[in-house]
């Protein structure tokens, strides 16, 4: 670590909700253990305001991350802290993932106030969820839910089941546990239910790529066997031209040195058409190996059909 790291202030541009601000308080108190000076600068993004159309028809979840590169363009901040899961599979010219950390519980979560888990549920039950791929999933497992929008942070997501509005709401997991709020989950769809999205439960820490000194203090950070899973999940959706108007989903499991690939995927207008699925396992050992794994996935779900289900180039 070099003394001008030291000596000057590492700001963190974050979200202002309530689970951003855990998860950027979380990398601060890490950096912090290593000597580091840290401020947060709290921003509210454009994902953020925009709470009354899904994702997939405003741009996509690269909403929720785009005015916290501009501060580190800018020179406002030195790193953003990101969910993963809304980290755009191609980052703009002059930016770098320089970490990813240690993933906490990647699966879905079912919370509801009334039923115990999704099989519980009434027939044509409401459930709400904003992910397209939440929805074909779950239309998968019961084809007669209705299912609608709901956006907003976590705790406005809560309230809007509290206030009855749903019967049950599918959130991750990650977030519920990182905010003590565990006993709201109901239960957990397994992988073999709903396979998690790429990068799901794992956080990534964004800075310009000229910030060499700052790199290598947080090559640190680094949890490799998160780091990759989520760069063979990455590739899949990178490889098929995934964004959030793409329901696909991807989920690396390790089992010994070997990497267990899950992925499924939707059709984006026609929700109750079949998944398309696929699941393969190698060694892997690197970023290469685990990109190569991502990349056979995705060709694998186009030999099932996935040109059909993609929406035009």
């Amino acid at each position: 670590m070099t003394e001008t790291l030291k000596s000057t202030p590492v700001v963190i541009a974050t979200r202002e909700s309530r689970l951003a601000l855990w998860q950027a308080e979380h990398v601060k108190a890490l950096l912090e253990a290593r000597g580091l000076t840290v401020e947060l600068l709290g921003m509210t993004t454009r994902g953020d305001q925009i709470l009354d159309r899904t994702l997939s028809k405003v741009g996509g979840k690269g909403l929720f991350v785009k005015e916290l590169e501009t501060a580190l363009e800018e020179g406002r901040a030195q790193l953003a802290v990101h969910s993963l899961k809304d980290v755009p599979m191609e980052l703009p010219a002059g930016f770098a993932l320089a970490a990813i950390l240690e993933r906490e519980d990647p699966r879905d979560a079912f919370v509801s106030n009334k039923y115990a888990n999704l099989a519980e549920l009434p027939q044509g039950a409401l459930v709400g969820t904003s992910s397209l791929r939440r929805v074909v999933q779950l239309k998968a497992l019961r084809p007669d839910l209705r299912i609608e929008p709901v956006r907003g942070n976590l705790d406005t997501r809560l309230r809007k089941l509290d206030e009855g509005q749903f019967d049950a709401i599918v959130l991750a997991a990650a977030g519920l546990k990182r905010l003590g709020l565990a006993e709201r989950i109901r239960a957990c769809f397994t992988v073999e239910e709903m396979i998690p999205c790429a990068g799901q439960g794992a956080l990534g820490l964004e800075l310009r790529e000229d910030a060499l000194a700052l790199k290598a203090a947080l090559a640190a950070l680094v949890d490799l066997p998160t780091a990759l899973a989520t760069e063979a999940e990455r590739a899949v959706s990178r490889s098929l031209g995934g964004s959030c108007s793409m329901p696909l989903a991807a989920h690396g499991r390790w089992q010994g040195a070997e990497l267990s690939l899950d992925v499924a995927l939707g059709h984006a207008e026609e929700h109750g058409r079949p998944l398309l699925k696929a699941a393969l396992s190698a060694a892997v050992a690197d970023v290469a190996a685990a990109r190569a794994l991502g990349e056979r996935a995705a060709a694998l779900l186009r030999e099932r059909g996935a040109r059909d289900y993609l929406p035009p180039a």
